[in-house]
């Protein structure tokens, strides 16, 4: 039987975003006698997004600095518990819309996130990437909780 994160991509936004990500996903992956599941295939992928004609707020170098930073980080903690990635740098003016087409590349099982920033009313209203990974995906996309901070 198959899994819904067998195939799994897992967008990060940096390097902090990439270390919380992993320890809300490690959960699906780690169970808590320390059994890891090595069978999931995982794609980090770091979109650069491109302002479509705009003068770019930091250059293309910085950007994939810190998109090698952010997956250094994830592979660091996924690599302790014996689980490999594969990383990928993409570059668009539609964040999501790359997300989706990697997605679709790989065939992958579900897209997976923590998620960050606005509420999620003004999300939903401004149309921002997780609204638009959640509306527009053609497989499943997995929210990962996050812890609530007090």
């Amino acid at each position: 039987m198959s899994s819904l994160l067998d195939r799994v991509v897992i967008p990060v936004a940096g390097p902090e975003d990439a270390a919380n990500t992993y320890e809300s996903f490690r959960p699906r992956v780690v169970d808590p006698d320390g059994t890891v599941d090595t069978d999931v295939e995982i794609y980090v992928v770091y979109v650069v997004k491109k302002a479509g004609g705009a003068p770019d707020i930091a250059s293309v170098e910085q950007r994939e600095e810190y998109a090698r930073d952010a997956f250094d980080r994830f592979e660091m903690l996924a690599g302790a518990d014996g689980l490999e990635i594969e990383s990928e740098i993409r570059y668009g003016t539609d964040v999501a819309e790359v997300i989706l087409e990697y997605a679709d590349e790989l065939d992958a099982s579900a897209i997976a996130f923590t998620s960050r920033g606005t509420g999620t009313w003004l999300n939903l209203i401004t149309g921002g990437v997780r609204s638009s990974l959640l509306l527009n995906a053609d497989r499943p996309v997995v929210v990962l909780p996050t812890e609530m901070e007090d």
